[in-house]
């Protein structure tokens, strides 16, 4: 099956996003919080990961979506920019209300309202997206399955 216009570019999204984590890895001793670093490191990562996994699935014939579809899957995963950058924002901060976990364990002491306003809804509006485009590229599983039977 030809891969689609949408399906090229979220297998670059996922890419470009591979090759920024481990830039961000490299960098990682290099931030006022590296625990935070990390997890930006891992979180570009593996959205890097989930788009070249959509990709496939979009480029393939287990999935069925509409063009239309398509590219709202496609620009929900360009939202995993700003969460990432926001990530290393946090790293540099200290910020500590998104990333909780993480953030205690970086000792991070919590940044400026607004630096942690900037970073939680960079988390919030991409997970969001995904949620979106995840359920229609699961629409378009269950069509693929539906039509098989």
């Amino acid at each position: 099956m030809k891969p689609t216009r949408s399906s090229v570019c979220l297998a670059l999204n996922g890419a470009l996003l591979m090759v920024a984590g481990l830039l961000v890895g490299a960098a990682v001793q290099a931030v006022p919080y590296p625990r935070l670093m990390l997890a930006a490191h891992i979180g570009f990562t593996g959205s890097g990961t989930i788009s070249i996994l959509a990709a496939l699935l979009l480029s393939s014939s287990l999935s069925s979506v509409s063009n239309r579809a398509a590219g709202v899957i496609v620009w929900c995963h360009v939202l995993l920019w700003p969460l990432g950058f926001s990530e290393i924002a946090a790293a540099f901060w200290g910020t500590n209300q998104a990333l909780r976990i993480a953030g205690a364990q970086a000792g991070a002491t919590g940044g400026a309202p607004w630096q942690e306003g900037i970073v939680t809804a960079c988390h919030a509006v991409p997970a969001l997206a995904l949620l979106i485009a995840w359920l229609l590229l699961t629409a378009g599983i269950w069509r693929v399955l539906r039509e098989r039977a």
